[in-house]
């Protein structure tokens, strides 16, 4: 699949992977930081931002579609970042094609499964809710971003939130908004999204250790719990594990600076030794 993506500085190469709802959009004040020194390549993941529409949407395909960006570009290995499904994506990658991974910062999520068949985990029905505000939000009554902000606020509290979710938002020629977010393909493969690694293959001997990796969470997040740790050492048994304070999920639109100065400081710390 052909990614759009925006491309930021020169020297090694750095690619920032967006998480559900996103876009490269979302990323471009750290992707200019970084860019002082790194390559920074910030891709729109399938159904996501200025990227292609499809029919599927899994971390397998997903997965794939990073490794053939990279080819494209032809980036040999690169430091990868991911913020909740672009976290995901850049674990099924590394698990898949760990000689083409330097280094992983992953931020607020966990390798395992976020779905529970025996009912709805507040994951599932936080996005579930999300989805539905969406859906619900008349597009056609939509006049400007402040009117959109307002219908939205009646279902979405957090203005930093709207603000994050609301950038999906695309005036057509006529005048009228439409979703850039595939959200129909979203939701139908929403179970998709929300599973994890399979922890069996990871036993000792299997285990990824020939990079550094970093897992940032939000102190307000529900998604990187203390229980966590060992599942997410397993698979990567030196990760280091820091938290962000007054953070939920979307720390890139919470707490900013403070993400931007974990990963400056990880980055620059592991990378330019």
């Amino acid at each position: 699949m052909d990614l759009f993506f925006r491309k930021y500085g020169s020297g090694p190469p750095l690619i920032i992977v967006h998480g559900l709802y996103g876009s490269s959009d979302n990323w471009v004040t750290i992707g200019k930081a970084l860019g002082g020194r790194f390559e920074v390549f910030i891709p729109d993941q399938r159904n996501h931002g200025r990227s292609q529409h499809s029919d599927h949407h899994s971390y397998e395909l997903m997965r794939d579609d990073l490794l053939e960006f990279m080819d494209k570009h032809s980036i040999g290995k690169a430091i990868l970042l991911g913020h909740s499904m672009g976290g995901k994506t850049i674990m099924f990658f590394a698990t898949s094609f760990p000689e083409r991974v330097n280094g992983l910062i992953v931020v607020d999520i966990a390798p395992k499964s976020y779905f529970s068949y025996s009912g709805e985990s507040v994951q599932a029905a936080d996005h579930l809710f999300i989805i539905r505000a969406m859906e619900n939000m008349d597009l056609s009554k939509i006049r400007n971003r402040d009117e959109a902000d307002r219908e939205m606020s009646s279902r979405i509290k957090s203005g930093r939130v709207r603000q994050f979710l609301l950038k999906n938002l695309s005036r057509s020629k006529n005048g009228t908004f439409h979703w850039k977010l595939n959200i129909e393909v979203i939701r139908k493969d929403l179970v998709r999204i929300l599973e994890g690694l399979n922890a069996s293959e990871f036993e000792r001997g299997n285990q990824i250790t020939g990079f550094p990796v970093l897992f940032i969470r939000g102190a307000n997040s529900t998604y990187i719990l203390d229980s966590d740790i060992p599942f997410i050492q397993k698979i990567f048994p030196y990760a280091e594990v820091t938290t962000i304070p007054n953070a939920g999920h979307w720390l890139h639109a919470e707490q900013p600076e403070l993400l931007m100065e974990k990963v400056v400081r990880f980055v620059f710390g592991e990378f330019e030794k």
